[in-house]
């Protein structure tokens, strides 16, 4: 059973004079938040990001699935694309992290993320900027904006830990 906050901070007196329906002071609602994360994103729609990932670049771009195993088995998945699940995206392209992929040394790695239609990933392409990836962005739309483009794989990029 939870204690819940102790009775002398200040969230205890938040939540004791507030309404429980009602918004807590300085909280965002999450269409809030997704827009914010978008404001610091160079998006890609399903064609740019194809176009991106099938050209030789520098600095090197990966495609990067962080749908949960049951999302992709139901909607299907890009050839070549790299498959992290959100919950340890992070761990993974941080340069700093003693679990990150081999490909994740350098800070600006394009890093482009997809979902199955473009929240989520721009929330975590979001996160990998906060890491120091500056180059990190999403697919505008998803995967299923990718599959209705017609759109094909792309190079695999070998993700050994680091």
């Amino acid at each position: 059973m939870s204690k819940g906050p102790p009775e002398d901070s200040l969230l205890a007196n938040i939540m004791a004079e507030s309404d429980p329906y009602k918004p807590t002071p300085n909280s965002k609602s999450i269409s809030t938040i997704l827009s914010e994360a978008r404001i610091h994103l160079d998006r890609l729609t399903p064609i740019a990001a194809h176009h991106l990932l099938n050209s030789p670049s520098n600095p090197p771009a990966v495609l990067v699935d962080i749908r949960p195993t049951a999302q992709r088995a139901l909607e299907g998945s890009i050839p070549g694309a790299m498959v992290i699940e959100r919950n340890v995206l992070e761990w993974r392209f941080d340069p700093q992290s003693d679990a990150r992929l081999d490909v994740a040394g350098r800070y600006d790695l394009r890093v482009v993320v997809f979902c199955s239609e473009g929240y989520t990933s721009s929330l975590a392409a979001r996160c990998l900027q906060e890491l120091g990836l500056w180059n990190a962005t999403d697919v505008i739309g998803g995967y299923k904006a990718w599959r209705n483009e017609g759109l094909g794989g792309v190079p695999e990029v070998i993700a050994g830990k680091g």
